[in-house]
C-alpha cells in the first residue's frame, strides 16, 4: 500500500516523551497534522494537561504522566496509544547548573536519571513494544544537545548526560537495525522554558556565537524530528543532526 505523502503517519502511533515541553508540543503538532496519533509522556501532570488542550485534544492525543524510571513505567507509556508505536521521540530531560559544593552529587543523579536512565529504559522497552507493520522499519529519535558538542561551562552533568545519549544513538543504531532506525537531534539554544535561565544569564554572549544571529524556535527542531520519523529518512541511521544555527561550526 502506498503511503499518503500528506498524511504519512495515518494509522501510526508515535510516543513523545517530554511531550509537555516546548519542543514536545510542536513535535506532536507537526506529527498530528500529518496523520499520527500522539502519546505525550511527561512527569508534569499540569503541563501535560495544558499541552493536550493546546493540541486540541481529541482521540488522537493520549497523555501519560510518568517519570519513566522503571521498565513497567516505560511499557505502560508505550502501550497507551491506540496501536503499538511506530516511533519513539525521546525529548524528556532536565538541565540544571552544577552545585557549588563539589561533593554534592544530587544534581548529577537528577540529571542522569531524567535524561539518560529513562532513555535507556524506554528504548530497550520500545524494541519489544514497537510495530513494523507493512515492513517499514520503526523509528527512534533521541535528543542530544549542543552542550554535548561543546561542553556546558556550568552544566557538567547535563553535558555528560547528552554525551551519553550520543553514544546510545550509535550503539542502538547498530543493535536494532534493520528493524528500527535510531537517530538523534542536537539542538542549540531553543526558545523554550528550559533555555530561559541560560538566555537571561548570558543571552547576548550566546547570540554572538550563532552565525544566523538568533535563537531557534521549537518548530525548527520538530520538523527535523519529523524528517527522521518519516519515509524520507529511509537510509539514515545512527546520525545526530545539529539544529543550532551553525553554532558548532562557527
Amino acid at each position: 500500500m502506498l503511503t499518503d505523502p500528506i498524511r504519512p503517519y495515518a494509522g501510526k502511533t508515535i510516543v513523545i516523551t517530554g511531550g509537555a515541553g516546548g519542543i514536545g508540543v510542536e513535535t506532536a503538532r507537526v506529527l498530528l497534522d500529518r496523520g499520527a496519533a500522539a502519546v505525550l509522556v511527561d512527569a508534569n501532570g499540569d503541563a501535560l494537561a495544558a499541552a493536550c488542550t493546546a493540541l486540541g485534544g481529541g482521540d488522537r492525543v493520549v497523555a501519560v504522566e510518568s517519570d519513566l524510571q522503571s521498565n513497567a513505567d516505560c511499557v505502560r507509556a508505550l502501550r497507551a496509544g491506540p496501536a503499538l508505536p511506530y516511533a519513539l521521540v525521546h525529548l524528556a530531560g532536565i538541565s540544571l547548573p552544577d552545585p557549588a559544593d563539589p561533593g554534592d552529587t544530587s544534581v548529577w543523579d537528577q540529571v542522569m536519571n531524567s535524561n539518560l536512565r529513562n532513555a535507556y529504559l524506554i528504548t530497550r522497552a520500545f524494541e519489544k513494544c514497537c510495530t513494523t507493520a507493512g515492513g517499514e522499519p520503526a523509528r527512534i529519535v533521541l535528543t542530544s544537545s549542543l552542550a554535548y558538542r561543546r561542553g556546558g561551562v556550568d552544566r557538567i552533568a547535563y553535558s555528560a548526560a547528552k554525551g551519553g545519549i550520543a553514544a546510545m544513538i550509535k550503539a542502538l543504531a547498530r543493535r536494532f537495525a534493520p528493524a528500527i532506525h535510531v537517530n538523534g537531534v542536537a539542538p542549540g539554544i531553543i526558545l523554550t522554558k528550559m533555555a530561559d535561565p541560560i538566555i537571561a544569564l548570558r543571552g547576548a554572549d550566546l547570540l554572538v556565537e550563532i552565525p544566523i544571529r538568533r535563537f531557534g524556535k521549537p518548530r525548527e527542531v520538530a520538523t527535523v524530528i519529523e524528517f527522521l520519523c518519516s519515509p524520507a529518512s529511509s537510509y539514515v541511521n545512527g546520525q545526530i543532526i545539529n539544529v543550532d544555527g551553525g553554532t558548532i561550526h562557527s
